[in-house]
């Protein structure tokens, strides 16, 4: 377990906030009523998988709640489970689970556990993508913890500092003379993604799984046939060193919209603890790339069952 400091909202600066506000209007996000007509998937190739899903329509989020039996196994059927490394999907837009399971189904993911989707995504049309989609985006997002240790490596640039806050500088500022942009620009202060251009919720995901995918981005390979938003993702890794993939994604996994998602007997349970056990040590880049291969099942089920707190100054 982790020690957490509380994070809100309110701890961003107006100019940080204003920002936000900027990059979330210039989109074209979704409205707020689902259209009559079919609805496009985002820069689609001609043919495959990923292309049946221009055909679609908005996804059923009740029909989708029953096709995602299978997926309870990893993911849970509110999508907060993260069983053998699998991602937390609860709250990611219809569109990017949508396209994510075209992906898998035309084998243009093939990374790390894609293996183990591509049978469950391949049973599926693309109009089942689109209502799975809808119902893991109907569901609330738990969250994690993120380590408060300090780093101590005397090699390190970041010595003295929490492990969490290289990573919570990168998300809120970023760092211009390297060309990296602040992550909350695409994905929000809280970490909610966003719908219109499908940009993931990363918020409270766990933190052996962002280091991963962060690793991927920043080795610049895929086989996605359309490479757009990945290039946007490549371009942003491609700086970050092992140390700051790691504190990003601890900062990650801990992050959140607000401190109320605990239940009182959650709270009540915490308090008669004496509060929140001590942090582990600060993890290692093995460490994360091994959560892929065999994830802690009762430790991903406490996530779960308990989210926490973002930490913050």
């Amino acid at each position: 377990m982790r020690n957490v400091r509380v994070y809100g909202i309110a701890a961003l600066a107006v100019l940080a906030v204003a920002a936000v506000a900027v990059a979330q209007t210039t989109v074209n996000p979704l409205p707020e009523t689902a259209p009559a007509e079919t609805t496009s998937i985002d820069a689609a190739p001609a043919t495959d998988a990923v292309a049946e899903l221009a055909k679609t329509s908005w996804g059923d989020a009740q029909n989708g709640a029953s096709l995602a039996g299978a997926c309870a196994a990893c993911h849970g059927l509110d999508g907060n489970a993260m069983q053998q490394g699998a991602p937390r999907i609860a709250g990611m837009p219809e569109r990017y689970v949508a396209k994510q399971l075209a992906l898998f189904k035309g084998h243009y993911r093939t990374e790390a556990l894609a293996p183990l989707m591509q049978p469950y995504a391949e049973i599926l049309s693309a109009q089942d993508m689109r209502d799975v989609g809808a119902h893991y985006a109907a569901q609330r997002s738990g969250a994690g913890v993120a380590s408060d240790a300090v780093i101590t490596d005397p090699a390190s640039p970041y010595k003295g500092m929490k492990f969490y806050q290289p990573g919570q500088n990168l998300y809120r500022v970023g760092d211009a003379s390297r060309g990296i942009p602040a992550c909350f620009a695409c994905h929000g202060p809280s970490g909610s993604g966003n719908p219109g251009p499908a940009y993931p919720h990363v918020g409270g995901q766990e933190a052996g799984y962002v280091a991963i995918r962060l690793q991927e981005y920043r080795s610049g390979n895929t086989t996605q046939p359309d490479r757009h938003q990945f290039d946007q993702m490549a371009l942003v890794a491609k700086s970050l060193t092992d140390e700051e993939i790691l504190s990003l994604a601890s900062y990650i996994q801990g992050l959140h919209a607000s401190a109320d998602q605990a239940s009182p007997a959650q709270l009540a349970e915490v308090k008669a603890a004496g509060g929140l056990p001590a942090a582990p040590g600060i993890p290692t880049l093995a460490d994360a790339t091994s959560t892929a291969d065999a994830a802690p099942a009762a430790d991903a089920e406490a996530t779960a069952e308990a989210p926490a707190p973002a930490p913050t100054n």
